[in-house]
């Protein structure tokens, strides 16, 4: 048999978190080898931001992530913020601009966030093998041997960067957690986040008709939990940055509240509109504040079909709550196939929040996605990748 190859650290996993790992412990002298299925590294990042890269959010904090302990990602986030990917950003160069709500995205294209981390990659003498997979793993009294498609590699410190099930296609897998279980480690039962919620027959009848249309800010709450963004109809139910983000929150069985138009006292309108114009439709005066065919689609689902004069104060309430508390269950979401991240993972009651390193396997760490740290739409999730990739970097 050959002998294996020996490096200090392996990194399984060519995305955000595992190019930051390796970046960070090739600039401490280690030896670094990272290893991907895929065809190319960083798919995701490349794709990301509509190919603009959503790099990372100006207010990116903890409380901003969900997880069965908060605080665990308050040390990574802490040592390895927005404003040092920032730099990291300019010194090459890169120009971007900041769009809604803190989210920086590059002028240019996303490619230049994937060329600039195989730039810092080969700078820190850290080597990248792609369409290699691991097909073993053995816990040795050195580290690890690692059996890959490749051949075997021997390594002190092994870092599992691969990522969630979210976009298969992409070739996502439960590779962490399988190899998590292996090594006695707990696993948060995984589920799709950031994901379009779908509904029963009867509710998408009502919402297939309106496909494509868009309330540009709309609030949707799940219990005390409320985003202020867009929500967009499609063929499938909602979708839209506030559904995606009211997505992690909602679990089966429960209801959303939506309200398409927050900023307007619809009662008081509809009030003042009927003192005024008693002739007008309903409908004409609600699509001065919603798009013409949900106000029409509103207005028809609440059985009115009169004037303004011939509704009571009563039925003008019921259109308010209709626009203002709409109240829906949804009964799932599109799955991994469409998620952008996966909520739970590795559980982060065995890792070491300084070290991402799993507290019973001394030179075994998780980062990324992978653990059960998941940040909202916006940047949030690769920030945490940056943080927790930097994290393992400074020990592994």
């Amino acid at each position: 048999m050959a002998r294996p190859e020996l490096f200090d650290v392996l990194i399984v996993g060519a995305g955000a978190a595992g190019m930051m790992c390796a970046i960070e412990a090739g600039r401490r002298g280690r030896s670094v080898l990272v290893v991907d299925h895929a065809r190319a590294p960083a798919e995701k990042i490349r794709i990301s931001g509509g190919g603009r890269c959503n790099f990372t959010n100006l207010g990116a904090g903890p409380k901003n992530f969900l997880s069965q302990n908060p605080r665990f990602a308050i040390s990574a986030l802490s040592r390895y913020t927005q404003r040092d990917f920032i730099a990291l950003v300019d010194r090459h160069r890169i120009s971007w601009h900041e769009k809604t709500l803190g989210q920086l995205f590059c002028d240019g294209s996303s490619r230049q966030i994937v060329d600039m981390l195989l730039d810092e990659m080969e700078r820190a003498g850290a080597r990248l093998r792609v369409e290699t997979a691991v097909e073993d793993i053995v816990r040795t009294e050195s580290g690890f041997a690692v059996r890959l498609s490749s051949g075997t590699v021997a390594c002190r410190s092994l870092v599992i960067a691969s990522g969630g099930k979210s976009i298969p296609k992409m070739g996502a897998t439960g590779f962490a957690y399988e190899v998590a279980e292996r090594f006695g480690l707990n696993v948060v039962a995984p589920r799709p986040a950031l994901v379009p919620l779908t509904f029963a027959p009867d509710m998408l009848a009502l919402m297939t008709p309106l496909a494509g249309i868009a309330v540009e800010e709309a609030v949707v709450g799940h219990a005390k939990t409320r985003f202020r963004e867009a929500v967009l109809f499609t063929h499938r139910g909602l979708s839209g940055p506030a559904i995606l983000q009211i997505s992690s929150y909602w679990r089966e069985g429960d209801d959303i509240v939506v309200s398409l138009a927050p900023d307007v006292n619809v009662l008081e309108q509809l009030k003042a509109a009927r003192t005024r114009h008693g002739r007008q439709a309903v409908q004409t005066v609600l699509a001065e504040i919603l798009p013409k065919r949900l106000a029409q689609a509103i207005t028809e689902a609440a059985g009115v079909h009169g004037n303004l004069a011939d509704c009571s104060d009563k039925v003008l309430a019921r259109i308010d709550a209709a626009v203002n508390g709409w109240r829906i269950r949804p009964n799932g979401s599109e799955g991994y196939r469409t998620a952008e991240v996966t909520l739970g993972g590795i559980d982060t009651a065995g890792l070491d929040q300084q070290t991402m390193a799993a507290k019973a396997v001394p030179g075994l760490h998780f980062i990324g996605e992978a653990v059960d740290v998941t940040g909202w739409l916006g940047g949030y999730n690769f920030q945490w990748a940056w943080s927790s990739g930097w994290a393992a970097g400074q020990a592994a």
